[in-house]
């Protein structure tokens, strides 16, 4: 996993074509690609009235790589790389938490002018690379590990949402696994998969949950 930023630019370069999953907002599901890309936005950039769908594919003309998007300052990403066994994980987070949620509940943001003290939205981006390769099925849950790993990251870092409970991500969270296509089914915490992808994304989302709450964090804090 080699990393580039030139902003508004972040490029996750694979080192080979992959078989990725995600629900990004530019090339989402199942795809093949080499290039996982963050674009940082301003809420400038991004008016009410914009299809930004559309807006994201004139920005991506000639780029072929799977996208996301956020408002967090693309500088502060963070890596982490775990190998258990034989297999390694590798992970590249971005970590914001100006709209932090708790899952099952939604903060009311109603009346609060969260553009005059946050970068709205900080958001949680992250991609992932296995070495091992796997199957359509073996992505999936390897997603659901990964998403798994992200929440325990957040919750571990104790980030409080406007009403005091614990955040477990935010209303914008992105996530990408990539793999070389291959026929493996499983990726689950019982997997050395499961375990490297699960350690690579706590740490990753860890450091980043942490120097977001050391400097930006408590103005959002409830």
């Amino acid at each position: 996993m080699q990393v580039t930023l030139a902003a508004p630019w972040l490029d996750c370069d694979l080192g080979a074509p992959h078989r990725v999953l995600s629900w990004a907002p530019h090339r989402p599901g199942y795809q093949i690609a080499q290039h996982i890309q963050w674009r940082q936005v301003r809420n400038a950039d991004l008016p009410a009235d914009l299809d930004v769908a559309a807006w994201l594919a004139r920005e991506m003309a000639g780029r072929d790589a799977v996208c996301l998007l956020t408002s967090r300052d693309i500088a502060h990403h963070h890596l982490a790389r775990a190998t258990v066994e034989d297999v390694t994980a590798e992970t590249l987070a971005t970590v914001g938490l100006s709209n932090a949620e708790t899952v099952g509940a939604r903060v009311d943001r109603a009346g609060r002018n969260w553009d005059k003290v946050l970068p709205s939205y900080g958001t949680i981006n992250i991609a992932v690379k296995l070495s091992l390769p796997l199957s359509d099925t073996g992505l999936l849950e390897a997603l659901s590990i990964a998403t798994q790993a992200r929440t325990a990251a957040i919750i571990a870092a104790g980030h409080r949402v406007p009403g005091g409970r614990t955040a477990t991500g935010t209303g914008t969270d992105c996530i990408v696994v990539a793999a070389p296509p291959g026929a493996q089914d499983y990726a689950g915490l019982h997997t050395a998969q499961g375990e490297a992808l699960g350690r690579a994304v706590f740490d990753a989302v860890a450091r980043g949950a942490a120097e977001w709450r050391a400097t930006i964090g408590p103005q959002s804090e409830g």
